[in-house]
């Protein structure tokens, strides 16, 4: 079992949202995509996306 101390700022993040969930439910459940929403995403999943390493957004935005 780890403890509270050996857990990165993600998997804190993720316990909790998945506490909320647990708690709360999912605001989504149950609700339907719009056809035309689910016709865009599909289309834009189909196309490769341009992936930024990191230290070029760095360079580019100007954070050292």
């Amino acid at each position: 079992m780890r403890e509270i101390k050996d857990l990165t700022m993600d998997d804190l993040e993720y316990l909790i949202e998945q506490k909320i969930l647990e708690m709360l439910g999912d605001p989504d459940s149950g609700l339907e995509v719009m056809e035309e929403f689910e016709k865009k995403l599909r289309k834009r999943l189909g196309k490769p996306s341009k992936r930024i390493p990191h230290e070029e957004v760095l360079k580019k935005f100007g954070q050292d």
